[in-house]
């Protein structure tokens, strides 16, 4: 059977981000006091604060920038998978918008580049950030090499510890990587003070992160979640738009995985503003962090050190203690903003899998394709059996884009302890 994979040329990478915020204005802004915005004022690169504000709905892309898209893989193939569609006897064509392609192996870096960009456009010392898998962490530290900025990475400790090769990687790009909560900020010294295994979260890892750059003169690159993080990764939806009408394809559904929701937005969000409006949008996270089908929608500070303004999400709380799962990327406590609104009105559903029934399906998908699937990336695939249903009580076969971001080639380890290889 021929692989039927749909290739843009590098002249076809986007000269513009999309900024979906323009076309919701009951979308609903950060709130804090005056402490909490002099931070955001300070650590951010100045650009990516006026383009967290902005509600221009696209946003032209440097061309400096456009030009290294191009060197670190852009644009990425979309690629139709043909053999995991026989365990749904025909009822779903599946083309997946293969992130992974990228050179540091997913979405992440669309955005990395642009941060480091802008912090470096400020005359930035280093950067710093937070990472959980570690995919933005390796992304943020390949940016800084691309653009010769010292990049210093704070990964959750419970992932520090599962991925050693995520961290090797960091450390290949020559970013630093310390496990979070660390003894490099003050924030991290109180919580090791208390437990010193503690097995950190994303929320602690971005308030170490911050209060890094703060006291050391830094910018803080922000790897998901806000507006502007997610606009700059929708380069893969609107690539994934040409790409579609080149094979012949409207999608009926768009699926994909949320940790804080950039992977998911990245793709889905240029159809929800410029596509076809029939269009199914389901994603998923993990049910050990049910933060989608179990949170509540109000406003929450998307650090634990409270340090930045409260943002409006589904949230299950900045304080709460996340089980260390295999996903690193899924641990996060909130939903980004605009998904959070997107689910509100009902235009995004919501769905979260076990790690157990997501790796299954990695397996199912890798003896088809051959491929491995990130950890993350996994848990969008039980969606497709929903979808399957849905085309059965149809009558009607269905199409179905995937962000497929990442891939587990450094996870194997974990995959083998859950699957029991």
């Amino acid at each position: 059977m021929q692989r039927l994979t749909f290739n843009l040329s590098q002249d076809d990478v986007p000269d513009y981000w999309y900024n979906l915020p323009a076309k919701y204005p009951d979308f609903p802004q950060p709130r804090g006091d005056s402490s909490s915005m002099e931070v955001l004022q300070k650590v951010l690169p100045s650009e990516v604060l006026r383009l967290e504000m902005s509600r221009d709905e696209k946003v032209k892309i440097p061309e400096e920038l456009r030009e290294l898209y191009v060197k670190v893989g852009r644009p990425t193939p979309l690629i139709r998978a043909n053999r995991f569609e026989e365990l749904f006897d025909g009822w779903l064509r599946i083309y997946l918008k293969m992130e992974s392609y990228t050179y540091s192996g997913s979405h992440k870096i669309n955005s990395a580049l642009a941060h480091v960009y802008f912090a470096k456009k400020d005359n930035a010392k280093f950067v710093s950030t937070e990472t959980g898998a570690g995919q933005w962490g390796s992304a943020v530290a390949l940016a800084g090499a691309l653009h010769e900025v010292k990049s210093y990475v704070f990964m959750v400790r419970s992932s520090y510890n599962a991925k050693p090769y995520r961290r090797y990687m960091i450390k290949m790009y020559g970013g630093e990587v310390n496990p979070s909560p660390s003894p490099l900020t003050e924030f991290g010294r109180k919580l090791l003070e208390k437990d010193p295994n503690d097995p950190g979260t994303l929320g602690i890892a971005i308030s170490e992160a911050v209060e890094y750059a703060l006291k050391n003169g830094g910018k803080y690159v922000v790897g998901s979640v806000v507006n502007s993080d997610i606009m700059f990764k929708t380069v893969a939806g609107i690539e994934a738009m040409k790409q579609m009408e080149l094979a012949g394809e409207s999608p009926d559904a768009i699926i994909g995985v949320v940790g804080g929701g950039s992977n998911y937005g990245g793709l889905a969000f240029p159809f929800v503003g410029m596509g076809d409006k029939g269009i199914r949008y389901i994603a998923a996270g993990s049910s050990e962090i049910p933060k989608m089908t179990k949170g509540e929608y109000r406003y929450d500070y998307p650090d634990t050190a409270k340090l930045l303004p409260q943002l409006k999400m589904y949230t299950v709380g900045y304080d709460i203690k996340i089980p260390p799962i295999y996903a690193g990327g899924l641990r996060y406590h909130a939903v980004a903003p605009m998904l959070s609104l997107l689910m509100s009105k009902g235009i995004v559903e919501a769905r979260d899998y076990s790690q157990e029934e997501s790796f299954r399906w990695a397996k199912l998908f890798t003896e088809k394709e051959g491929y491995i699937p990130a950890p993350e990336t996994s848990h969008a695939l039980p969606i497709l059996k929903e979808l399957e249903e849905w085309a059965k009580s149809e009558g009607k076969k269905k199409s179905v884009l995937i962000s497929f971001s990442g891939h587990g080639l450094l996870d194997l380890a974990n995959y083998a302890d859950v699957l029991k290889l």
